[in-house]
């Protein structure tokens, strides 16, 4: 191949774009608001949590009290009892990462269904950290958890 000028000024032309792109990437942003969140006795913030996309979906709560070796329809009934819900499995694994020490190592209902097992729920295992699914009718532990989504985002 011979090297000319206009091969050059190519090379050139295709460099620069991949660095445009480069420099796009590396500059992106990522903001959440502030928000001030009044916490109940016994409550602990959890941290944020992203959607899909990676956008702020919400502020986790987990609140003070546990439930033992219930059941996982028992379990939905009894978070619902303490104003909160059964945290999803994306909450769980915030839970795993920032507030594990709020945890016996054993596993918790989360109040996802299993999407292909009818009869079947997800927990989550604060020993290990793994995600699991078991028949709704074994009795696990519960924690409940609430979300706080601020008014101006």
């Amino acid at each position: 191949m011979q090297i000319t000028l206009d091969a050059i000024k190519a090379e050139q032309s295709r460099i620069g774009d991949m660095i445009a792109a480069f420099e796009k990437q590396a500059s992106s942003e990522f903001t959440v608001a502030g928000a001030t969140i009044q916490l109940k006795p016994g409550e602990r913030y959890a941290g944020i949590v992203l959607d899909d996309s990676g956008a702020f979906s919400h502020h986790l709560i987990l609140l003070p009290s546990q439930a033992n070796d219930f059941s996982w329809a028992a379990a939905c009934k009894w978070a619902d009892e303490q104003q909160g819900s059964l945290p999803t499995r994306r909450e769980q694994s915030l839970l795993f990462a920032n507030l594990k020490s709020e945890f016996d190592e054993r596993a918790y209902w989360s109040g996802e269904k299993h999407a292909e097992n009818a009869g079947w729920a997800w927990s989550q295992d604060f020993y290990y950290g793994l995600q699991d699914f078991y028949g709704q009718d074994n009795e696990l532990r519960a924690r409940a958890v609430r979300r706080f989504i601020p008014s101006v985002i």
